[in-house]
């Protein structure tokens, strides 16, 4: 699928469904405890998306005709799995995990998306440090997110706020345009260089999602199609949808329960 524009109109619709799933998504951070199974959240998800008009989004999703479908509507991955992680009843929480929700619906015909990752209680200062440098590198990010500016500069920014905190980007994972479809073009990497790329201009909405390791940045592909840090260490993940106008830069999902 090309790049695409989004109206005024279409943005504004966009807002209201993402203000949705963001409230969804804060609902369903509030139930991830230790003891916890990933399905419980998983039926939640469906039922808060189906309660509020919309369509979960990655239920039966497959990115093209040779996948499998994913058959949850909620991503949940823990620890070392840093994203596409199936929620199953054998995957219960425990005290000092990490673990990431990522939901995206369908709401009046146009898609959003957002992650999170959610500390149970693990107090290694490295730990703490990394989920706040991947938050940190989404801030930056969307602050490079505007109209003149080019998609190499959110890479760019991306990286090099992880790389300079001692952590490692997941290079190989991407962001990615949204509205129409659950992925459009153009794919966001998270490291990149300056003014390379297109440039950003109005309309164009993004779902920009830093990821992060421990110990590396590089990735393997398990058998369920989740994805995993290789040497097993811990990973964060956040993610938001934003459009770009001319104006400024509007957070479609904010983190309201922060």
């Amino acid at each position: 699928m090309p790049v695409s524009f989004k109206t005024k109109e279409e943005i504004k619709v966009l807002k209201e469904g993402g203000k949705k799933l963001s409230l969804i998504l804060g609902e369903l951070l509030k139930e991830v405890k230790p003891g916890v199974s990933a399905f419980s959240l998983e039926l939640k998800a469906r039922e808060l998306i189906k309660k509020i008009g919309g369509r979960p989004s990655f239920l039966n999703y497959r990115p093209d005709h040779t996948s499998k479908p994913f058959p949850a509507a909620l991503c949940v991955s823990v620890n070392s799995v840093v994203v596409h992680g199936v929620p199953k009843k054998a995957l219960v929480f425990k005290e000092g995990d990490l673990v990431t929700l990522d939901i995206g619906m369908e709401y009046k015909g146009l898609f959003t998306d957002v992650a999170y990752t959610l500390n149970l209680g693990n107090k290694d200062k490295k730990v703490i440090k990394l989920l706040k440098t991947v938050r940190q590198a989404l801030k930056k990010a969307i602050k490079e997110a505007k109209v003149g500016n080019y998609l190499g500069d959110i890479s760019f920014v991306i990286g090099e706020t992880i790389k300079k905190a001692g952590f490692f980007p997941v290079c190989e994972l991407t962001g990615h345009g949204v509205g129409y479809a659950v992925h459009e073009e153009p794919y966001v990497f998270n490291c990149g260089k300056r003014k390379t790329g297109p440039k950003l201009e109005d309309g164009l909405v993004l779902a920009l999602e830093p990821m992060a390791g421990i110990g590396t940045g590089k990735v393997i592909e398990l058998a369920d199609d989740s994805f995993r840090i290789t040497d097993g260490s811990l990973s964060a993940h956040f993610e938001q949808t934003i459009a770009i106008t001319k104006k400024e830069t509007i957070i479609i999902t904010p983190f309201f329960w922060e």
